[in-house]
């Protein structure tokens, strides 16, 4: 509303000063020029009445806008008698205006049309029938509909055979997904196929849209250094357009070369060209599936010289996958993963359920398990069809089977030996290992060939654990065994090779994700508090869009240094050429209007920024806080 009101306002004034301009032309050129000049006043002064008391709530503030040029140049137009080029500066101050609330809100209509997506409502299963619910009444544990083109409007998993959704909005993919029967399914995509029943397993606001519309929220709000280094750079500018408007003054004595002076200088490229140039990156940047949450953190993404990379959920997949089942006294392999998995669907911990998943994709059917205790950081104690089933760690399960720990297996670094006992006995090993994300290494090239000097990770897990999963990536530096406030003095040490960007998805990153100059958090799975302390958020499970990310801040800043390059240098040579009488205030109020114009084209260019598509990095959701799992915590 507020914002609506303001676009109003700068409407309004715009049209009465295009209005005055006008009609004072019509009167001129109809011989009656003192009429004119009464009508460019009354157009230009409420032109200047509000850019005045912008000017005194800036100063309010402890800030020395651009405007105070603006300003004087329409001042002193109109006390030297110079109405018609004081008309100009009104229309072309507040065109300039317009023209940026116009330009903002095209660099941000993807971000617009996020927001618009917001679904309000939700069809839910009840009593054997189809009832139309507020999101705020869905639960987790709640079926709903999700009908063909409808948005999915809480984060669950796929109820029915299969779902074909549509996650372009959130993620930039081209091409929709289909999604398996217990697939998660995230909210904000859209489903592009037939009609699908979905679980909700949170609600709506801690599902993944809600997150990312806070954040968008948040995003449009900011205001970026470079802005601020544009109001600071405010100081400089205006001493030079006095200095120059005075010794014009001074020099030929005529005080109409002042005021030439002052129209050309008034500082619309300045003032325009940084926000429209960086609100375009940020709009283009989450069209990629990367959301920055304001201008300041992509300006600052674009500086980045060392990067810090997480390891589990980050670099890994983030879910354990099974790789070899090992056999003891003779029991059959799938029997020994049927019963691991049946009595680990009592547990949520990473390592039980991505044993569920694998038992689930082998074709078993699971029974329910009964009498199911679980020690936890340990494992879980239960009954499968009348059978006594141990699953967790080695030590743990060892010490009630009456064995030794490590008896049957030699644990290799980077895997996770999961026992399992059957009736006091024990009957075997799932191996399991987090693995590295396909084509780590082409993204870690990539990502130094976008200026990103050194590369380092920092994990919770065993050192031989990470190096074996590191092992050929090249990376500058590996530090493992780390704490969360390990990681922070990690970071604030690194600032000193320039600035720094932390990348990692769980809980225990949180606090090195503030501390980064750039924190990026793993957003499609990862923890809300990693999410909520990050600077960046990867709306999708896929650290490869780091890439077009960093290509995206850098190009946009780079298109704003452009712009106010271009649009300085012009004003500085219009200055130096009204100073020596070359132009006459209308006319340097005309070329300003040109300068202008093409900055704030040029700074448009960033909506077409085209960074290199990254390389495919496969991999499940990923989880958070999974350091654990490497360290041979088991269910």
């Amino acid at each position: 509303m507020e914002t609506t009101r303001t676009d109003r306002f700068k409407t309004a004034i715009l049209l009465i000063a295009a209005t005055g301009l006008i009609a004072g032309l019509a009167f001129y050129f109809s011989g009656r020029p003192e009429a004119a000049n009464l009508i460019w006043i009354a157009g230009v002064v409420p032109a200047l009445s509000a850019l005045v008391v912008e000017i005194l709530r800036s100063l309010r503030d402890g800030e020395v806008g651009l405007d105070i040029v603006a300003a004087l140049s329409m001042s002193a137009a109109l006390a030297f008698g110079e109405t018609l080029a004081a008309a100009v500066v009104a229309v072309m101050y507040s065109g300039g205006t317009f023209l940026e609330a116009f330009a903002e809100g095209r660099a941000r209509r993807e971000m617009h049309d996020l927001l618009s997506r917001v679904p309000r409502s939700a069809t839910r299963h009840r009593n054997g029938g189809l009832e139309e619910v507020p999101l705020n009444e869905i639960a987790p544990g709640d079926r709903l509909l999700i009908r063909q083109g409808d948005v999915v409007p809480v984060d669950g998993m796929v109820a029915s055979q299969t779902a074909f959704v549509d996650t372009s909005a959130l993620t930039g993919e081209s091409l929709p997904v289909r999604l398996a029967h217990g697939a998660d399914a995230m909210s904000g995509s859209t489903n592009a196929g037939e009609a699908f029943d979905l679980t909700a397993t949170r609600e709506a606001k801690d599902s993944t849209y809600a997150g990312i519309v806070r954040l968008v929220e948040e995003a449009q709000a900011s205001k970026a250094p470079m802005s601020r280094l544009a109001d600071r750079w405010s100081l400089g500018f205006l001493a030079v357009t006095v200095s120059i408007a005075f010794a014009a003054w001074w020099v030929s004595g005529d005080p109409i070369r002042t005021v030439a002076v002052l129209v050309v200088a008034t500082p619309c490229p300045l003032i325009l060209a940084v926000p429209v140039a960086l609100v375009a990156g940020l709009s283009r940047a989450a069209h990629f599936g990367v959301l920055i949450k304001g201008a300041g953190p992509l300006e600052t993404m674009a500086r980045i010289r060392t990067l810090i990379l997480d390891k589990t959920g980050t670099l890994t997949d983030g879910r354990p996958q099974i790789v070899s089942i090992d056999s003891h006294d003779g029991m059959a392999e799938d029997d020994i993963l049927r019963l691991a998995a049946a009595l680990d669907q009592a547990s949520k911990h990473p390592v039980a359920q991505a044993i569920v998943a694998a038992a689930k994709a082998r074709g078993f059917t699971l029974p329910v398990p009964s009498d199911v205790a679980e020690i936890p950081g340990e494992g879980v104690v239960g009954h499968v069809e009348g059978r006594k089933v141990i699953v967790g760690g080695d030590a743990f399960v060892a010490s009630r089977a009456g064995r030794r720990p490590g008896d049957h297996s030699v644990i290799a670094a980077g895997s996770v030996h999961v026992a399992v006992a059957v009736d006091g006995h024990m009957a075997g090993h799932l191996v399991m290992s987090d693995p590295l994300r396909e084509g780590a290494g082409a993204m870690l090239d990539g990502l130094r060939r976008e200026g990103i000097a050194r590369i380092l990770l920092a994990t919770g897990d065993r050192a031989d654990v990470a190096e074996r999963v590191t092992e050929g990536l090249g990376l500058d530096g590996l530090r493992a065994g780390l704490t969360p406030d390990q990681k922070v003095l990690l970071v604030l040490s690194e600032r000193k090779h320039g600035p720094v960007m932390m990348v990692g998805d769980g809980v225990n990153d949180a606090p090195a994700l503030a501390a980064a100059d750039v924190g990026v958090a793993m957003g499609a799975r990862g923890a809300a508090a990693s999410a909520e302390a990050a600077d960046v958020v990867l709306l999708v499970d896929r650290i490869d869009r780091l890439g077009p990310g960093i290509e995206i801040a850098r190009s946009a800043r780079r298109i704003a240094f452009e712009s106010v390059v271009a649009g300085i240098g012009l004003s500085v040579i219009g200055m130096i050429a009204a100073a020596l009488g070359y132009l006459t205030p209308v006319q340097g109020a005309l070329l300003q209007e040109v300068i202008d114009v093409a900055v704030i084209l040029n700074a448009l260019r960033a909506l077409r920024i085209a960074p290199h598509e990254p390389t495919t990095l496969t991999g499940k959701d990923a989880s958070s806080g999974q350091d654990d799992i490497a360290q041979g915590a088991t269910p």
